[in-house]
């Protein structure tokens, strides 16, 4: 008998690597579908949102007309990874060194065609490249701008600076990476095409979703304030159902 898949376990390069094929075979048909390191911060971004963004919800946004529950193993893997995130986000971790800390899927393209030999490269460097988690602060602010409402800032003024002090983490990300190359996160011994001071925000955000999760959990969903409806006018009839007008029913007086 095939062992029944685990709905708890991890995702592994297998399958992130499924994923971001499903998303290529999409593209053939329709070419804004974006790729899963977007999709994987637009995950991350519905995780610590305030409220539960329901599938039915969030998939138009993200991938358009395409029905995922027509793909169950595309989906089967995008509810591991929320409960991996939601998991990781929940750990009480001091350091980004802790094996149970949140690491997004973040690709350095860069690195990956500066380890191609020479005669590979082709022309790809000659058009701008993103940056190293780029895509990803792309896809986490896409979902933030689709559902601006769950995003307001709070009344309570500590809690509303922890906000921004945390969204500015990660569009700080969506910005090139104009810094000095010095490490390569695509492979340990490649040329460097990463920036130290991108590490140093790379790891501000992460810490920054860690904020927002905390923050969205302690103040809970938003209470939506209901508000009276409009008095009637004198000679309106009565909204109790009396058939009088207002003016001679509870308006009297």
């Amino acid at each position: 008998m095939n062992p029944q898949p685990d709905d708890t376990a991890p995702l592994g390069p297998d399958d992130f690597d499924a994923q971001d094929a499903e998303l290529d075979a999409l593209r053939e048909h329709d070419e804004e579908i974006p790729q899963w390191e977007f999709c994987e911060g637009f995950l991350a971004a519905l995780v610590c949102c305030r409220r539960t963004v329901e599938p039915q919800e969030y998939w138009p946004v993200l991938l358009g007309d395409f029905q995922p529950m027509s793909h169950m193993e595309f989906v089967w893997r995008w509810r591991r990874r929320w409960a991996e995130i939601a998991a990781a986000l929940d750990a009480p971790v001091e350091t980004l060194d802790d094996e149970r800390t949140f690491h997004p899927e973040m690709l350095d393209t860069r690195g990956a065609v500066l380890a191609l030999p020479e005669d590979e490269r082709g022309d790809a460097l000659d058009s701008p490249l993103p940056a190293y988690g780029q895509v990803w602060a792309l896809g986490f602010m896409y979902a933030v701008e689709n559902w601006p409402e769950d995003w307001a800032p709070p009344r309570d003024a500590d809690a509303a600076q922890m906000l921004d002090g945390a969204l500015d983490a990660i569009v700080a990300l969506t910005e090139d990476d104009k810094g000095v190359p010095a490490v390569s996160m695509f492979a340990e011994d490649g040329p460097p095409s990463v920036s130290q001071q991108r590490l140093d925000d790379v790891g501000a955000a992460i810490w920054a979703t860690y904020e927002l999760r905390q923050l969205w959990k302690s103040l809970g969903p938003r209470i939506e304030a209901h508000r009276k409806p409009p008095e009637p006018g004198r000679n309106d009839p009565c909204p109790c159902g009396s058939g009088k007008k207002y003016k001679k029913c509870h308006g009297a007086g």
